[in-house]
């Protein structure tokens, strides 16, 4: 690895963190701190405010470590766009007509009785962002060098964006319905960026890990957590990351292991998983405030 390589990942992280720091205090204190008010599992009141926190701040240091322009703003373009389609599911979907709806096939049975709920909103927002951060990183020279993308036409080129838009809504989603306990999307955040940092596509995980450093001791300790808003732009961040360094066979191996772990989630309780395994137990209590 290049020194200049590692003084991009360097700088993503610290600015990753720095901005999130600054972030989550300026959102505590703003007038809407008090629509973002929330119990958690244990009854305590948190605030969601790290949850538009690590959306910018992640966003912004992946943008700062990213190899090239177009690289760049396809993490803005994933990391802003799903924290804000998030934060909107937050806010609204607190509402009592929108609770109603739960997971995917509630929400398109409330589409077919005539009505658009917030998670459909989110849904749609998280899988266009995925699309265009996709698109942008086929425009990149150095994403378009993989071996397979040289010899792949027009048509295998197209495809080869919607399973990078795959990745990155897949990924987005898959981060989220891990946020069930403090810590526990962080934590899954952290497993999966650490092994992409290497590379010149490193800085792009290194902006999150480093918002999520920041973040990850107060929501530890039951002060904030991230909602629908940090959770997909993490998962959104890492899946451009994801994406930029692999292939057409890498994604769809990608996409498919994500679908397949989606559609567990349909059946058995992640959370329960975890409780029954030690390994993943000690892991998930870990610096919990009540582990």
């Amino acid at each position: 690895m290049s020194a200049r390589d590692r003084a991009a990942r360097r700088r993503a992280f610290g600015v990753g963190a720095a901005v999130a720091g600054a972030a989550l205090r300026a959102v505590s204190a703003g007038p809407w701190a008090p629509a973002l008010e929330r119990t958690n599992f244990r009854g305590r009141t948190v605030t969601l405010a790290a949850g538009p926190a690590l959306s910018a701040a992640a966003a912004v240091g992946a943008a700062a470590g990213a190899p090239s322009r177009r690289t760049a703003a396809a993490a803005l373009v994933a990391g802003l766009s799903a924290g804000a389609v998030g934060l909107y599911d937050d806010v609204v979907g607190a509402r009592p007509e929108q609770k109603a709806a739960k997971g995917f096939a509630g929400h398109l049975a409330a589409l077919r009785r005539g009505r658009v709920t917030s998670g459909l909103v989110k849904i749609a927002g998280v899988g266009a962002a995925g699309l265009a951060a996709a698109a942008l990183l086929a425009g990149d020279p150095a994403v378009r060098a993989h071996p397979r993308r040289r010899r792949a036409g027009r048509a295998a080129g197209l495809v080869d964006v919607l399973l990078g838009a795959g990745v990155v809504a897949g990924t987005a989603n898959l981060v989220n319905l891990l946020d069930l306990r403090p810590g526990r999307a962080l934590k899954a955040g952290a497993l999966l960026g650490a092994p992409l940092l290497p590379g010149p596509a490193g800085g792009l995980a290194a902006g999150p890990l480093g918002a999520a450093a920041a973040l990850l001791p107060a929501d530890l300790d039951e002060r904030v957590m991230l909602g629908d808003s940090g959770a997909n732009a993490l998962g959104a961040l890492l899946g451009v990351a994801l994406a930029a360094r692999t292939g057409p066979v890498g994604r769809a191996a990608l996409l498919t292991g994500i679908a397949a772990l989606t559609a567990a989630s349909e059946k058995v309780s992640f959370t329960q998983v975890i409780q029954q395994t030690r390994g993943l137990r000690e892991l998930d209590a870990l610096g919990r405030r009540h582990s």
